[in-house]
């Protein structure tokens, strides 16, 4: 009983702390989804997060009565603290659940868009979802999770041409 108390006190404690939280749903068709990181808000017991909306961060895998595994890191050294299961549930516009998550998100949106009426966009264009702890938490991997980068048409920076440092810091001749 204690050792429940102490995993679900972490998960609350680190979880409120930590502004990106790393957020995979479980396959449902057997569709493998990668993690994904998020901002959120813990509110009554839960992660509260609204995305899948044009400008928000998108929400892939989380489905409605589905569950998913959320990974919380330290917010001061960046390691993993805790991993935690969790059941998905979407909120219902208007409902008084979905009213107090949304009023919570509004205050850590940074740089939206529309301001006032991002509420109002929310519940026209987005998902808010609710990620309740189902009390089971994972033990911590041994090695890195680290993934291959995504390929991309994306190229690094070229090498600098040899005479650019010259033209860049030759002194001036004062005259």
């Amino acid at each position: 009983m204690t050792d429940q108390l102490l995993e679900r006190a972490l998960v609350e404690e680190a979880t409120k702390k930590s502004g990106l939280i790393w957020v995979r749903g479980l396959p449902v068709q057997g569709d493998a989804v990668s993690s994904q990181a998020l901002w959120h808000v813990w509110h009554d017991g839960s992660v509260c997060l609204v995305g899948d909306g044009p400008g928000e961060q998108p929400l892939p895998g989380l489905v409605d009565g589905g569950g998913a595994v959320v990974t919380v890191r330290s917010k001061d050294k960046g390691g993993r603290l805790v991993s935690w299961s969790a059941k998905v549930v979407e909120l219902t516009p208007g409902s008084e659940e979905w009213d107090a998550a949304v009023a919570e998100l509004k205050g850590k949106r940074l740089n939206a868009p529309d301001g006032e009426a991002m509420p109002e966009r929310w519940g026209r264009e987005c998902r808010v979802l609710r990620l309740a702890p189902t009390g089971e938490t994972a033990s911590l991997p041994d090695g890195s999770l680290a993934a291959p980068p995504v390929s991309t048409a994306a190229t690094t920076r070229q090498a600098i041409p040899a005479g650019l440092p010259r033209l860049l810091f030759k002194k001036r001749k004062r005259g």
